[in-house]
């Protein structure tokens, strides 16, 4: 059977003073009243059944998203005691799946993306599940046609074909060589999103991260059991290797498959990235809050979740978000020093403020 895993533990440090450490971005109502968390789920309906999706997330982060999405069973909603990245998050994925079904088809999925439509995003789910369960030995991810040279992202080069081969994985590159990508039209960008059969992962883990495979063994083996894994991960997790899914196994593994997602796709990894799914008044504002005015002003991004009104004048291009305790002013060229502003501003005022 066909499983769903989504990954929903990052802090969202770019989207801050909105996105905190108890309140992360994917919790946060930004599209339509919803929340990235909410899109993602509402995407994978008529794939997966909502008692074979699983999300894996923070363990501060549970109670507040088994409040969100009462469609799941509470228990396929879980807490890693602390971020150890994306390739430790996908082995307590595959060993939660593989206890249930161990023939099982795992798709990962990450809950700070927009992709529209979700018709045609079905379509390329339903593709790339076929190939990894025709080819049951290969992993599978999903790649975006490039439409600019994206310093931000990873590159997949790879063959031609409705499947393709991957031949290499490629870094975030400089403007140079990320053109040259761009311009060579044998480059994708790197989605983060994966299927293949949950014992082709676990036997890529155990292969290319075996410390962190020998470790969710136990995971495995106590679910099997019925036994309850909390604190079994938090003996386990600080031991853990930090260590993306990528660097860990799909760069070096020998047999990648590559489906591209032919979608409009936006990873919501910041301010200025948000605002491009979002609508714009005349003057290229975006105002994500029920009250603002803008005068002799362009291109700027105002947010606010309460009623709380936001004025604007003769300024371009900045970005003012507020929230009760803290309000972030600043040019949207500076959007991506926010990680180190939120550093500063813990330094200073402590982690109430994180």
């Amino acid at each position: 059977m066909r499983y769903a895993m989504i990954m929903a533990g990052g802090a969202g440090k770019r989207l801050w003073p909105a996105s905190r450490q108890n309140k992360p971005k994917q919790l946060i109502r930004f599209i339509d009243d919803k929340s990235l968390l909410e899109l993602a789920l509402e995407r994978l309906e008529g794939l997966f059944p909502s008692e074979q999706t699983f999300i894996i997330t923070n363990a501060s982060y549970v109670e507040s998203i088994r409040e969100r999405v009462s469609q799941l069973p509470a228990e396929n909603i879980i807490g890693e005691p602390e971020g150890r990245d994306t390739a430790n998050a996908i082995a307590l994925g595959a060993e939660i799946i593989a206890a249930r079904d161990a023939d099982a088809t795992m798709a990962v999925f990450t809950a700070d993306h927009i992709i529209r439509p979700v018709d045609e995003f079905q379509r390329c789910v339903e593709k790339a599940c076929q190939a990894a369960e025709d080819d049951p030995k290969a992993l599978v991810t999903f790649g975006i046609r490039p439409t600019h040279p994206h310093t931000g992202l990873g590159y997949i080069q790879c063959s031609e074909g409705e499947v393709r081969k991957v031949f290499a994985f490629k870094e975030k590159p400089d403007h140079h060589t990320a053109r040259y990508y761009v311009e060579s039209g044998r480059y994708f960008w790197n989605s983060g999103m994966f299927i293949w059969k949950v014992q082709t992962i676990r036997e890529a883990l155990q292969k290319y991260l075996p410390e962190s495979a020998e470790a969710f063994k136990k995971v495995g083996e106590a679910l099997r059991k019925g036994e309850d894994i909390t604190n079994l991960l938090k003996e386990i997790y600080p031991q853990l290797p930090k260590i993306s899914i990528d660097y860990a196994v799909m760069e070096k593994a020998d047999h990648v498959l590559m489906v591209e997602l032919t979608c409009s796709w936006l990873d919501v990894g910041s301010w200025p990235a948000l605002a491009e799914v979002v609508s714009t008044d005349a003057d290229g504002n975006a105002v994500l809050t029920k009250r603002a005015i803008v005068i002799d002003g362009s291109n700027n991004i105002l947010f606010s979740e309460d009623d709380h009104l936001i004025a604007l004048m003769g300024l371009d291009e900045c970005i003012v978000v507020h929230t009760p305790d803290a309000t972030l002013v600043c040019n949207k060229s500076d959007a991506q020093r926010l990680k180190e502003l939120v550093e500063k501003v813990g330094e200073k005022y402590g982690q109430e403020y994180l």
